[in-house]
């Protein structure tokens, strides 16, 4: 018998000092990982490079621990031993820090390959291969683009074979996703994260065009979905393993064209055999007027919703080719989400060609009176390669930041017409201090408090979300609990002190850093204790979550923010009109 190690590394990213970004525990687990390592898994069930082949399949989220490199090259190395090194769901930002694994591994000899969004965006779009795919292919290291299912035990043999190829290109060819092997990750991996949390995707692709975007460039805009039946069996497995918590990493699960029958099996499950499932989703500002989706997102499980909110402006929508997103429908869109007691996150983007320091401060400020999202997450308007932002930008020889460890979505990346560099990424810095003031804290309290949901939850979540970006300086899609540094692992170029001379550095640094963060979380605390404290809490009532009666005549300031919101409004009102005269004639309007 012969071993063959497949060795799974989702790698992380490096700060703004150079230092590997890893945690105690981290927020969100890897899907690709999930997904690569349950496709791996079943090739060693099935024994796929053959009877005397024994497959062993190893996975390490960079982000949640120090991979063990020098164990790794000791098993590949043995007499009796071959393997693949499999870099997976790569995004751009975390490439460089890819690259630097895939150099020390292939120093030792190793066979390794590089996956994910980054190598897929590249090749899907661009006509030329990059400096920075090149630099891969040059270490020896081979390319896949598009999706494991179908293909990885090709790949497997000709690593076994030593004829593994410099590019796996399949992304003209995306397979179905029914009755493919689900994404599962083994138990001690899914307790690194928060809440052991796992992931999953119940499908694929994306309809909309929103020109940011490179899931649509990646997966494809036809949505590919998997069974309920599959669906069962990914629950019933974790279930078995005491994982009950889940983010569907669909980049739209109400376009998910399998969503309702998925659904009713959750229902089922939950409410029949009375297995517990928790859920995060991300959906359009349009899934509300689909029938049932939101009461059966509530039935199924879903706690937390991620809407693609972006803007409140009609000309930046414009811009981003978001025209699915209509302002008249905001107030509606958060209320019955609200109702049916799920927190909402809702992303917002900053940087695009007409914003300042000055309408975005405007801009967050309506969102706080007049719209009841919960949590926003900031993110600067970034040409992510994969995304046609990023083609348009490239091939119009425009500069574009070389270092792709910016591309993190907090960083300028590109150059902006009405703000320097330095002014953009400071009103980043302000834009987050600017929407989780104390006052609109205490303010999403009450309206929580106010649909019965109670107000500790927005302490936790404030502490995550805003404590991410202001006490750890990274986004919150990119932190964890409990910081941990390792300067040998610093990136190249950068000084790497010995531990015992950083050591005292990390421990003074974190002290102060955890201190400002408990006196912040005892601050809102106290707030939430005096919510809770007062007496009907149901009774609250304001501008966002009062009942909205004719979503067109509202006398919002959004609405008049300029003429762009002034003819939104009025085609919707032209929309509304020819709707009723339908409903009442029987008559479809022209």
């Amino acid at each position: 018998m012969r071993t063959f190690y497949v060795d799974i590394i989702k790698p992380s990213h490096y700060d703004d000092d150079g230092y590997v970004l890893q945690w105690w525990k981290a927020w969100i687990p890897s899907n690709s990982m999930a997904c690569l390592y349950a496709i791996a898994q079943d090739c060693a069930n099935r024994r796929v490079l053959g009877d005397d082949v024994d497959i062993v399949v190893n996975a390490y989220d960079e982000m949640t621990m120090r991979v063990p490199m020098s164990g790794i090259v000791r098993r590949q190395k043995q007499s009796d031993a071959e393997g693949l090194v499999c870099l997976v769901g790569v995004q751009s930002n975390q490439y460089p820090r890819a690259l630097e694994i895939a150099r020390r591994l292939r120093a030792e000899g190793l066979t390794v390959a590089i996956g994910g969004f980054h190598v897929s965006g590249c090749l899907s779009m661009l006509k030329d291969l990059p400096q920075d795919l090149q630099d891969a292919l040059d270490l020896g290291v081979s390319l896949f683009a598009g999706e494991a299912e179908e293909r990885f035990e090709t790949v497997l043999a000709d690593a076994r074979d030593g004829t593994l190829k410099p590019i796996y290109n399949y992304m003209n060819d995306l397979p179905g996703l029914q009755n493919q092997v689900p994404p599962i990750l083994p138990a001690d991996i899914v307790r690194r994260y928060e809440g052991s949390i796992s992931s999953f995707d119940a499908g694929r692709g994306c309809p909309f065009q929103c020109s940011f975007c490179t899931i649509i460039n990646v997966q494809g805009r036809k949505s590919r979905w998997r069974d309920a039946d599959d669906i069962e069996k990914l629950i019933r497995e974790n279930h078995a393993q005491g994982v009950h918590d889940f983010f569907i990493t669909d980049d739209n699960f109400a376009r998910n064209k399998n969503w309702e029958a998925i659904y009713d099996r959750i229902i089922e499950l939950r409410e029949n055999d009375g297995i517990r499932v928790q859920f995060v989703i991300q959906v359009d500002t349009l899934a509300h007027k689909l029938p049932n989706f939101i009461e059966k997102s509530a039935r199924a499980g879903c706690v937390y919703v991620f809407i693609g909110l972006e803007s409140i402006n009609p000309e930046n929508l414009a811009h981003m080719n978001k025209g699915q997103n209509r302002i008249t429908e905001y107030r509606t869109m958060f209320q019955m989400w609200k109702e049916h007691g799920i927190i909402t996150y809702a992303g917002f983007i900053m940087g695009l060609p007409n914003d300042t320091p000055e309408n975005i401060k405007r801009d967050i400020e309506i969102v706080q009176r007049e719209l009841p999202v919960d949590l926003l997450e900031f993110t600067m308007l970034t040409p992510l390669p994969g995304s046609q932002d990023h083609k348009t930008l490239y091939e119009n020889g425009t500069w574009l930041d070389p270092d792709l460890n910016r591309y993190d979505l907090e960083h300028t990346t590109c150059e902006h017409p009405r703000m320097s560099p330095e002014v953009w990424q400071q009103t980043y810095a302000d834009v987050w201090d600017w929407y989780y003031t104390d006052a609109h804290v205490e303010t999403m309290m009450r309206r929580n408090a106010a649909y019965g949901i109670k107000p500790v939850k927005i302490w936790r979540l404030c502490l995550q979300i805003y404590g991410a970006m202001k006490y750890e300086g990274v986004h919150p899609q990119q932190c964890g609990y409990l910081r941990l540094k390792d300067p040998t692992q610093r990136r190249p170029g950068r000084r790497r002190l010995p531990w015992l001379l950083y050591a005292p550095v990390f421990a003074a640094e974190t002290l102060v850093k955890y201190a400002r963060f408990g006196a912040y979380a005892w601050k809102i605390h106290k707030i939430r204790r005096r919510v809770q404290a007062e007496g009907d809490v149901r009774s609250y009532t304001d501008l966002a979550i009062r009942p909205v009666e004719d979503p067109e005549s509202e006398a919002l300031e959004m609405f008049d923010l300029n003429e762009s919101s002034r003819a939104a409004v009025e085609k919707a009102k032209k929309q509304a009109e020819r709707v009723r005269k339908h409903a009442e004639t029987g008559v479809a309007a022209e």
